[in-house]
């Protein structure tokens, strides 16, 4: 159980680090994707794996985080 902790905290400072930004929150990737207007596609699309995979992370670190209990 450590090992699958250890490896969700990793991926999410991963995250932090990237060449593209990883938004904070669903409002920032909308309001990057309103302002763009369709140019840098590429990054949007980026941005919003980033943003899926930081999401499921986070869901996955709640149950683990009760498992210490």
């Amino acid at each position: 159980m450590k090992e699958v902790k250890e490896f969700v905290e990793t991926m999410l400072k991963g995250l932090e680090r990237g060449i593209v930004a990883t938004p904070e929150s669903q409002e920032q990737l909308e309001a990057f994707a309103k302002a763009n207007n369709g140019s840098m596609d590429i990054v949007l699309m980026q941005m919003a794996m980033q943003y899926g995979m930081k999401v499921a992370l986070e869901a996955v670190q709640i149950p683990l985080s009760g498992l210490d209990k």
